[in-house]
This record gives C-alpha cells, sequence and structure tokens, in this order.
C-alpha cells in the first residue's frame, strides 16, 4: 500500500529542496539541489527561473510515478522579496530580479516625494527602506523604467504563489508574502497602503487567498490538494505557535537570520525603525516583529576570506568545534577585527585584520563578532516583550560554536536548537493541513537540544 504524504518544495536562495512528509509530519524522502545563477538584462546576477521551474515539475511529476507514495497535498515555501511578471498567457515578462540588485537614489527619492514621509510609511508598512528588498519598491521601479512591460503585466505573483501557479493555473496572493517588508501592506488599516491604489499596483495583484487554504486540482490525473505556499521565515514560525504555548522568540537562520517575535503587539516605533526591526505576517494576515541580519550570506564571504588567507580547504569550517579556552581568551582582549562585505557595523575597522596565526583562532573571532551582531538582532526584536524562551532553527542551529558563544550571551534565555533540515519545509505541510499538533511536536519532530551557557572560569 502506498504512504499517503504531503510534498513541499523549499526554495531558499542557495538550496532548492523537496520534501516529503508523512501524515504524521515525518520526514520520508528529500532531494536538494543548486542551480547557477544567471544574469538579467543589467548583468546582475539573479536567479534562473527556467531551471527552477524545469526542476520543480520534473520531480514532482517523477514522485507522482513511483509505487510508494500516493502524494495527498502539495505546497510551497520560499524566500521573499520576489516577483515574477507574467502575461496574460501565465508566462513570465521579466527575469526574477534579484532582491540585492542595486536601486538608482532617484526612484526612491520620487517614491517618498509622491507618497509620503519615509518614516511614517516605514511605520504604518513595517517596512524600512530597502530598496529591491521591498518587494512593492521592485513594482514601483519597473513602472519607472520599463512602462511597456509593466503594461502589459496581467499579474504579479509572489515566488510561493509563482510555484503554486505552475500547478493550479490559479494565480493568488498570500498574507506571508505581501506582509514581509514588501511596503505594500498598511498594518494599521490592514488592507494594501494607499500608494499602491494611486499607482495602479492594485491591479497587478491578484485576489488574496488564506496560507491555510488549498485548491483541489487534478493534475495528470492525480486529485491533489494545492497550496497557495508561503513565505520561509512565516512557514517556520508555523510548528512553533501551534505547540509552544509560552511565548518565545524564533531565529530562524540560513542566508538570512531572521529574529522572529510573533508576540509583539504594537505598532512600529521609532526605536524600532532606527534599530531595523520591521513587520512580517502570521498566516492569519496579524503582523509579527523581526529583526534581520545578513548572517549567513556575510559567514559564507568571510569564511572565503580565512580560507584564502590560512591556505586551507573552504570546507574547513564545517571541522572547528568550539573551544572554551580560546572563546575566554578572545573575549576577555575583545577587538572587532573584521570588515564585513555585504552588511554594516559602525564597530568595524575600515579593513580586515587577522593577528592570529591559527586558522581555529579567528575562525572563533569571526563567530564571537557575528554573534554580537545576533544577539543586538535579538534584543531588538524582542523590545518590551516578555519572553524567556530562544529557539534556533535553520543553518546555523548545527554550528556549535555559533551555538555555545549565543547561549552565553543570551544567558537570561532558555536556549534550544531545532532539526536544521526542515524548518520551513515542515511549516509549509503543516500550514495546509487541519491536524491539532501535540505538545511534544517539536521534541519529537525537531530533535530540539537544550544549551546552557558555560560555567567560566
Amino acid at each position: 500500500m502506498k504512504i499517503k504524504v504531503t510534498a513541499v518544495f523549499d526554495i531558499g536562495k542557495t538550496n532548492k529542496k523537496f520534501f516529503l512528509f508523512d501524515e504524521s509530519f515525518r520526514e520520508i524522502y528529500r532531494e536538494y539541489i543548486r542551480f547557477e545563477e544567471i544574469e538579467d538584462e543589467d548583468g546582475y546576477p539573479t536567479e534562473n527561473l527556467k531551471a527552477l521551474k524545469d526542476w520543480a515539475v520534473g520531480i514532482f511529476d517523477k514522485m507522482l510515478d513511483t509505487k510508494e507514495y500516493d502524494i495527498q497535498a502539495l505546497n510551497f515555501s520560499c524566500y521573499g522579496a520576489s516577483l515574477v511578471h507574467i502575461d496574460e498567457n501565465g508566462k513570465p515578462l521579466t527575469h526574477l530580479y534579484n532582491y540585492m540588485k542595486p536601486l538608482k537614489d532617484e526612484v526612491l527619492g520620487s517614491f517618498y516625494e509622491t507618497h509620503g514621509a519615509e518614516t511614517e510609511i516605514t511605520r504604518v508598512t513595517g517596512s524600512p527602506k530597502l530598496g529591491m528588498l521591498n518587494a512593492g519598491i521592485q513594482l514601483y521601479w519597473l513602472k519607472l523604467a520599463q512602462p511597456g512591460v509593466f503594461e502589459k503585466i496581467q499579474y504579479s505573483l509572489h515566488l510561493p504563489q509563482y510555484l503554486s501557479y505552475l500547478f493550479t493555473g490559479i494565480p493568488l496572493s498570500e498574507y506571508t508574502s505581501i506582509g514581509c517588508h514588501t511596503m505594500l501592506w498598511d498594518f494599521e488599516k490592514k488592507d494594501y497602503h494607499d500608494w499602491v491604489y494611486k499607482e495602479g499596483i492594485d491591479k497587478k495583484l491578484p485576489p488574496i487567498q488564506s496560507s491555510c487554504k488549498t485548491t483541489l486540482v487534478n493534475y495528470k490525473g492525480h486529485h491533489i490538494n494545492v497550496g497557495s505556499g508561503i513565505h520561509d521565515s512565516s512557514s517556520a514560525l508555523v510548528p512553533y505557535i501551534r505547540s509552544v504555548s509560552k511565548p518565545f522568540l524564533l531565529v530562524s537562520t540560513g542566508t538570512w537570520s531572521i529574529s522572529i517575535n510573533p508576540f509583539n503587539e504594537r505598532m512600529l516605533g521609532l526605536n524600532d525603525i532606527e534599530n531595523s526591526s520591521l513587520f512580517n505576517m502570521r498566516v492569519d494576515g496579524s503582523a509579527v516583529k523581526v529583526s534581520r541580519l545578513f548572517l549567513g550570506n556575510e559567514y559564507k564571504v568571510q569564511v572565503k576570506v580565512l580560507s584564502d588567507y590560512y591556505n586551507v580547504p573552504y570546507d574547513c569550517h564545517k571541522k572547528v568545534k568550539f573551544n572554551q579556552d580560546i572563546f575566554l581568551e578572545i573575549n576577555r582582549n575583545f577587538t572587532h577585527m573584521f570588515k564585513w562585505s555585504t552588511m554594516y557595523s559602525e564597530h568595524m575597522p575600515n579593513e580586515t585584520i587577522l593577528v592570529y596565526d591559527s586558522y581555529e583562532y579567528a575562525y572563533h573571532q569571526l563567530l564571537l563578532e557575528l554573534v554580537l551582531l545576533q544577539e543586538k538582532s535579538i534584543k531588538a526584536s524582542i523590545g518590551n516583550s516578555k519572553i524567556k524562551k530562544l529557539y534556533i532553527d535553520g543553518g546555523f542551529s548545527d554550528n556549535i560554536v555559533y551555538i555555545q558563544m549565543l547561549s552565553q550571551f543570551m544567558n537570561t534565555m532558555k536556549l534550544r536548537t531545532a532539526n536544521s533540515s526542515l524548518g520551513s519545509a515542515l511549516g509549509a505541510a503543516i500550514v495546509i493541513s487541519d491536524k491539532i499538533l501535540e505538545p511534544k511536536f517539536l521534541k519529537n519532530n525537531y530533535d530540539v537540544k537544550k544549551h546552557v551557557p558555560l560555567i567560566l572560569k
């Protein structure tokens, strides 16, 4: 007899993953792939959308034909700030523009001059000025830069909803994608911001469907409930929200480290804006306060710097164990040594200065500096909330140097790590089910581990 499963595509900036979960949400199959980036018309690196589409359709069709699995449902968890603009025939009109693509100052200058003060727009949309990381600004830029293309757009779909569209043919919008620092949504009036209507952007956005709802489709002779897709950070939150009773903070790590506070009940204040806090959305459309750190991306860059400087293989960082004596020595005589490449810190030097003879020492120095930034990001997200429990999931949950240092600096909180490979994928499977999660769900499914601070010498 075939095993009934839910299929999930979990699309990160780097890794593209496919999972199958059984009816108890246990992972029973996974497959990973990476694609080389291509260039857009300006020569800027971007996602190979065609390769992603071909892989997704190909692997799903392959799994439909297996004798082991009966796919009942399908959903999608994807990174945000990425739009696919389709024409009346459903074909993409542009590249999937990279959210790191530089945006000319005059575009944002024109936007705020036309639509209001930056601070007020940031406050009500929960979206600081982030250039192309604001998906709404991508649409505003496209209207200015390529008006002919903009006119041809039938619908602009967030990436999770585009993947859903590939299997249903139904264009949809969805709250968690709309609400992830897009500058599109007014959290006070709970509708698109006035500027969206004034610019006619609303006409390019399809109807909103709940993250929890599915559409029953006949896909190549198979009846499958297909979800509308969900933003990955919001998806990672789902299993915690449904199984943890006391307030907590979730740090979802990967290319971005996202500190997620679902228990904030206030609009952003001036201090929050100055600390680069913003809003994401829960599946019901309510605000989630988050702070972002480009942790994984910067880590990747700096590990390459260390690899070149010490003439060791790039993967050497995976073998470094936490060394208490090294940590205590570096922390005792701490000074900032790394100049960040893809983020900014007021304390960073003008250039990286490596004074250690040992790769191990330099690696501990790197992690200590990153953890100090992580601590600041976590505290900004917590704000005045009464939170004593801290969960870490994603790629850095496996990095014991990062975890041990973080437990030291966040020693007033109970720190737990969860299995790094599931996170947002499992959330995407759960959100389209009507099952109630048991209180021990995280422990049984996420391999949750406790971590305690050092007893200092």
